[in-house]
């Protein structure tokens, strides 16, 4: 939070903030690929590919939490840390055929990639009609 909003922001509109969880799954491991692919033939998934270290991927990524409400059951997310993951990230570009971009968000349908975003143009309202 700024200066700014300290200074103008009152307790109580605080306190009205709903903030949304979302339950990210983690990429952590390369073998969660085929993870995602198999869950992607159930319901569509998404991954998010972050920047820790980009301001815009940070400023994206807050968006999207701020403005996603898909239920989990209808769409699975998932998280790659570029920077901590970065051979992971090389693979989901050559196996999904996809351009490397930071920040990124990719879905999977059937094993395939059916919508791939990077900075502005990701959208948790552009997910509603794929979902």
């Amino acid at each position: 939070m700024g200066i700014f909003d300290k200074i103008f922001k009152s307790d109580n509109e605080e306190k009205n903030v709903e903030k949304k969880q979302i339950s990210w799954i983690e990429i952590k491991q390369m073998e969660m690929l085929d993870e995602i692919v198999e869950a992607s033939k159930h319901h569509p998934v998404a991954i998010l590919k972050h920047s820790t270290s980009c301001g815009i991927s940070r400023m994206v990524l807050r968006q999207f939490e701020a403005t996603y409400d898909i239920r989990e059951e209808d769409m699975k997310l998932y998280f790659l840390d570029l920077l901590s993951y970065r051979e992971i990230s090389n693979k989901i570009a050559s196996r999904f055929n996809v351009p490397h971009q930071s920040p990124q968000l990719i879905v999977l349908s059937e094993g395939k990639v059916i919508y791939d975003a990077s900075h502005s143009e990701i959208s948790a309202d552009k997910l509603k009609s794929i979902a």
